[in-house]
């Protein structure tokens, strides 16, 4: 049972990364993104968009963790 969900896991993990590498792959076109008359470097679609997760990962904790912290706050006031 142990060495299947090892299997298992390593087969997950072989296709994600085929995904990530053919998505990759795929969106190799250079795209300059525009924000508030600010633009960008030629980046490809590719780099953008994970970039962009990236991102989205660390900020998503951060607030997640300052909203908690600030409603514990509040709930020990009430007590």
């Amino acid at each position: 049972m142990r060495n299947l969900k090892r299997i298992l896991l390593g087969v997950f993990i072989l296709l994600l990364v085929l995904v990530i590498l053919a998505f990759v792959l795929e969106n190799q076109q250079s795209i300059s993104l525009v924000f508030l008359g600010l633009a960008g470097p030629q980046l490809p679609v590719s780099l953008v968009v994970v970039m962009a997760l990236l991102v989205g990962m660390l900020i998503g904790p951060v607030l997640g963790w300052f909203l908690g912290r600030s409603s514990r706050i509040a709930r020990k006031r009430l007590v």
